[in-house]
């Protein structure tokens, strides 16, 4: 089962910051993300979700490929490839896996105007070894599936590293 992690940043980058680190442990096998989602609530107030994967992008090539495949059966090469794209593109589009787009948008509607939020959904970790590598970027917990005991030690470990690695004079 996958764990629900929201973090909110001060600022319209961190987010991101934290999410390309997150990726750079996963490649070293000490994480494994189902989802990393990002949403940013910029100086106006507008909210814009950034997602790892576009599902319309990726849909519209797979559908464009099997429609090619099925086309050529039919001696329609190219209708097939335009009908698989769009189903694809359509398919895609009205998909949504990891965590839901609704509950990100309503959440990101809740952040400051010029942050920003992270939410992953993670299967595997080495806590001491992620935590490490995040901690200084701060942040604060927003939601989890945490239990109650990990959301606090989390946000401890955000806190206090994030505050004495920025300003080592406030230990």
């Amino acid at each position: 089962m996958s764990t629900l992690i929201a973090v909110a940043y001060d600022d319209e980058y961190k987010a991101e910051e934290v999410r390309l680190a997150l990726l750079k442990l996963q490649t070293e096998h000490l994480i494994e993300l189902e989802d990393a989602a990002i949403v940013i609530k910029d100086s106006k107030g507008k909210v814009k979700l950034n997602q790892a994967v576009n599902l319309t992008a990726a849909g519209a090539t797979s559908g464009g490929f099997w429609g090619l495949l099925v086309g050529t059966l039919f001696l329609s090469p190219l209708f097939g490839a335009a009908v698989g794209a769009a189903t694809g593109a359509i398919s895609g589009a009205i998909s949504d896996i990891g965590v839901d787009d609704d509950f990100m948008k309503n959440l990101g509607e809740t952040l400051q105007p010029g942050t920003s939020a992270l939410f992953v959904l993670v299967r595997e970790v080495t806590p001491d070894k992620v935590l490490e590598k995040v901690a200084p970027y701060g942040g604060t917990v927003l939601r989890t599936s945490l239990t109650k005991d990990e959301e606090a030690q989390l946000q401890e470990v955000l806190t206090n590293r994030g505050v004495s690695l920025e300003n080592p004079s406030a230990e």
